[in-house]
């Protein structure tokens, strides 16, 4: 039985504006998630994965950030046009959020049990005792030894990994729907973070909970990831399966990311690949391909207009003029 599609983005922009200009940090972002499934976002930083995902939970500040087109559909509403006070509701409770660093997440004044306390009481109406024996239960999913007497404990008598882990625990506290999880394993080590993706694979099945991962790092999608959107200046220019996108990466950006990664066999002489330049000023974007100027594929219509999102195969997307008329421009006759 196919799963349930339960959020749908339809051409999301949101800008920002500054002294210099408009950022356009967010720039016609059109996805679909499904129930129980891990989606990933990838690309470099400052392509505009947090600020998509922020977006969605109507947390961009204002001024001097405005979401200014498009639609989050999600049960039936346009989040977009959501009042705030309904907004309230939805956040931490039917979709909830991971952020980038547990350190500073976590208010180093009170204690876990204070802070988790306060997620059961706003949304789930518990009093203060039933509060606190649910916040030692969801700890010891997550895998917190000795729950009964941690749940006491000041963040700082937790490590990198554990605080990550109250903070998954207070996400799932209301078993959201969606987890969106912005760079949830960046400031741990190797081993406590291949543990904490493990772990919200594990949580995600037992508790039917969809995830958006945002991360750059494509070893983060191989292991958890069902599906991958690939960003670059503001858009999507890659949609598709992730054992798919590894196999046949059609974008030249996502085959530059990927040929970027370190191979086993590779002798210690061999230069890695970069991607040649820098990702362009997201202020007053011209309306053409991003990536033209750092592409060897780049042909003078990717100067002049930028390309739609073309189906290149079941639930795959990419958005770059090689891929139109329909089929593959040979790749041995690039024009710059």
């Amino acid at each position: 039985m196919k799963d349930e599609t339960i959020l749908r983005v339809k051409g999301l922009q949101t800008h920002f504006k500054t002294d210099d200009g408009i950022v356009q940090a967010v720039e016609d972002v059109s996805f679909e998630l499904a129930e129980k499934e891990t989606l990933g976002i990838v690309g470099e930083s400052g392509s505009g994965k947090s600020v998509t995902n922020l977006s969605l939970m109507k947390l961009i500040p204002s001024p001097p950030g405005k979401i200014v087109g498009g639609e989050v559909l999600f049960e039936g509403e346009d989040l977009v046009h959501v009042p705030e006070n309904q907004m309230r509701r939805i956040r931490g409770n039917k979709i909830s959020m991971i952020f980038q660093d547990p350190m500073t997440c976590l208010n180093p004044f009170l204690r876990i049990s204070t802070q988790m306390i306060e997620v059961f009481m706003l949304h789930q109406n518990m009093d203060k005792k039933r509060a606190h024996q649910e916040s030692i239960e969801m700890l010891k999913l997550v895998g917190i030894p000795k729950p009964e007497k941690r749940v006491d404990d000041y963040p700082h008598q937790f490590s990198g990994g554990m605080r990550q882990r109250v903070m998954i625990a207070m996400a799932l506290s209301c078993k959201p729907k969606i987890l969106i999880a912005d760079e949830p394993s960046t400031a741990l080590d190797v081993t406590i973070q291949a543990q904490i993706l493990e772990l919200m694979k594990e949580l995600s099945a037992k508790l039917n909970t969809a995830i958006i991962m945002i991360t750059h790092d494509l070893g983060v999608v191989a292991g958890i990831c069902d599906n991958v959107c690939v960003m670059y200046a503001g858009t999507i220019v890659e949609k598709a399966p992730t054992e798919e996108l590894y196999k046949t990466p059609k974008h030249p950006y996502t085959q530059g990311l990927l040929n970027s990664i370190p191979k086993l066999g590779k002798r210690r002489e061999d230069k890695l690949y970069s991607i040649e330049g820098q990702p362009p000023n997201l202020i007053n974007l011209p309306d053409c391909c991003s990536f033209y100027p750092r592409c060897e594929f780049a042909m003078e219509i990717c100067t002049k207009k930028m390309p739609e999102a073309i189906p290149v195969g079941e639930k795959r997307e990419v958005k770059c003029w090689l891929y139109h008329e329909k089929k593959e421009v040979f790749r041995d006759s690039p024009v710059a």
